[in-house]
C-alpha cells in the first residue's frame, strides 16, 4: 500500500511552549539584572558586587541543572533557591524593599512561565497534513449515546461529504471487524467510527493493520477516547470537519492478546464494575458506589500482576491503560494527557477493608496503590479464565493475559481546529523546561 505523502506542521501551541521557557528563564536572569542595576547607579560596592556575583552563580547554576544529573544537580536546585533570597535579603537590609519586591515579582513570573510552557509541551500532539481521503469509510452505530447519529444527522452529513456509510443493525450481531477489513478490499483509504470506545478499537485495529488513517466521530455515550484526542464531545458532527479540513497525528495502541484496545483494560474489581448494568449510564458514579463493596466482598480467582521485574501478587483489581491517566485518577474515568508516550499505564489496588477503600475514594491514596508505567505488562490467574473489560466491553478471557503497547501505531485524522486536550497541571521541572528552551526544531512536527 503507498503512504500518502505528508507535509509536517505544527500547532501555535508548539511554538508558544518554547517562547514560554525562554522567557520563564528569562524572566530569572531579569530577576537578579535588576537589583544589579540598581546597586551600580547607587554606587553601593557590596550590593553591586553580591549582586553580580548571584547573576553570574545563577546562570553557572541553570547550565549545571541541565547539563549534568546526580550531586551537581543538586547543588545547582540549592544555588538557585539560595541565591535570590540571599539577594532580596541584602537589599531589604539596605532599605531599598521595592527592589526586592520587584525581584520577588519577577521570580513568580518566571515560575509561572515556566509551569505553563510545561503543561503546553505535554498538550501539543505531532501533527502532519495530509490530502483528504478519497473513498472513507464510516462505521456508525445508531445506538451509541442514546441515538446521537440519528439525533445529529451524521450519516447524512458524511454522505454529503462523499464518505460510505453503514448503519449497524440494532441487534448487536455484526462482524465490525469484517465490515472494515472488506472495505480496505474494496479500496477504502480511510476508516471511521461513530459509536462507542469498543467499536472504535476494533475499527481501529483494522486501520493500524493497513496503515490507513482512523477518524474518530464522538457519538458514544462517554467517548473517553474522544476527550484525549482533543475533540468536540458535545457535537460529534465537528468530527467530520476532519474529512476536509483535518491533520493527522499519530497515536499508541494497547494490546491485550491479539485485541486492541484505545482506552484501556480493567481486570478484577474493575472488571466487575464495568460489567453492572448501570455502568454504561453513569461510569463514575456506578463505580463510586460499587467499589468499597466489591473490594471488601470480591470474589473468584486471585490475580497476579507483573510489570518487569515488579510483581504484585494479589491484588484486587488492575488497570491497564494505552497511556498512563493523569497521577490522581486512580479510577482510569478520567483523561490522559498524551497518547503518544509509548507506554500503558498500570494501576493496581490492594485493599484490605472496606475502610481502606473509602479512604481511597476520597482521594486518600498509600500503599494500596500501585501506579506503574511500562511496555508490557502479564495478568495472571493460575490459568483460569478472568473477567476483562475492554473499552467498557465485558469479556471472559483465558489467562496468562499479555498486554503491551504499540507505539505510533494508529494514524488519527482529526478537525484542524479542535477544543484540544484539557490542561493537566505540570510539576516546574527546570531540566526540562531548559531543553525546550534551547530547542529551535519544532516538536510540532513529524514526517
Amino acid at each position: 500500500m503507498v503512504t500518502q505523502p505528508t507535509t509536517p506542521t505544527h500547532s501555535g501551541s508548539s511554538l508558544l511552549h518554547r517562547w514560554l521557557a525562554r522567557a520563564a528563564f528569562l524572566a530569572l536572569a531579569a530577576a537578579f539584572v535588576v537589583p544589579v542595576l540598581v546597586a551600580g547607579l547607587r554606587g553601593s560596592v557590596s550590593m553591586l558586587v553580591i549582586g553580580v556575583v548571584c547573576l553570574i552563580g545563577t546562570v553557572a547554576a541553570i547550565w549545571w541543572f541541565v547539563a549534568h544529573s546526580g550531586v551537581l544537580r543538586w547543588l545547582a536546585a540549592v544555588f538557585l533557591v539560595a541565591a535570590p533570597l540571599a539577594v532580596l535579603l541584602v537589599f531589604a537590609l539596605h532599605h531599598l524593599v521595592w527592589v526586592a519586591a520587584v525581584s520577588l515579582g519577577l521570580l513568580v513570573l518566571a515560575g509561572a512561565a515556566g509551569r505553563r510552557a510545561l503543561t503546553q509541551a505535554a498538550l501539543a500532539p505531532h501533527e502532519a497534513t495530509t490530502p483528504p481521503p478519497a473513498h472513507p469509510f464510516l462505521i456508525m452505530n445508531p445506538r451509541s449515546g442514546g441515538g446521537k447519529v440519528g439525533r445529529f444527522d451524521l450519516a447524512a452529513r458524511a454522505r454529503a461529504l462523499g464518505a460510505e456509510v453503514v448503519l449497524l443493525d440494532t441487534s448487536g450481531t455484526t462482524d465490525v471487524a469484517a465490515l472494515a477489513q472488506d472495505a480496505v478490499r474494496r479500496g477504502a483509504d480511510l476508516l471511521g467510527v461513530a459509536g462507542g470506545d469498543g467499536t472504535q478499537a476494533i475499527v481501529a485495529g483494522v486501520a493500524a493493520e493497513h496503515d490507513l488513517p482512523f477518524l474518530v466521530i464522538s457519538a458514544g455515550t462517554r467517548n473517553h477516547f474522544a476527550l484525549d484526542l482533543g475533540l468536540d464531545r458535545d457535537d460529534p458532527a465537528s468530527c467530520l470537519d476532519a474529512l476536509t479540513d483535518g491533520v493527522e497525528i499519530r497515536v499508541d495502541l494497547g494490546e491485550i492478546g491479539d485485541r486492541t484496545f484505545v482506552n484501556n483494560a480493567s481486570f478484577g474489581v474493575y472488571a466487575a464494575i464495568v460489567q453492572s448494568d448501570a455502568y454504561r449510564a453513569d461510569k463514575a458514579r456506578t463505580a463510586l458506589e460499587l467499589l468499597p463493596d466489591l473490594l471488601a466482598q470480591q470474589t473468584g480467582p486471585a490475580l497476579c500482576l507483573r510489570v518487569g521485574d515488579t510483581v504484585s501478587p494479589a491484588p484486587q483489581a488492575i488497570l491497564v491503560s494505552n497511556n498512563p491517566y493523569t497521577v490522581d485518577d486512580f479510577m482510569g474515568l478520567g483523561h490522559r494527557p498524551r497518547l503518544d508516550r509509548g507506554r500503558l499505564g498500570v494501576i493496581a489496588l490492594t485493599v484490605d477493608s472496606t475502610t481502606d477503600a473509602l479512604r481511597l475514594l476520597r482521594g486518600r491514596r498509600s500503599t494500596s496503590v500501585a501506579v506503574l508505567a511500562a511496555r508490557s505488562a502479564v495478568i495472571e490467574a493460575g490459568g483460569e479464565p478472568v473477567p476483562v473489560g475492554v473499552d467498557g466491553e465485558a469479556l471472559l478471557l483465558p489467562t496468562p493475559l499479555h498486554c503491551r503497547i504499540r507505539p505510533g501505531a494508529l494514524r488519527v485524522r482529526v478537525p484542524r481546529d479542535r477544543p484540544g486536550v484539557r490542561a493537566a497541571r505540570a510539576a516546574l521541572d527546570w531540566a526540562h523546561l531548559g531543553k525546550l528552551a534551547l530547542s529551535f526544531r519544532p516538536t510540532g512536527t513529524r514526517s
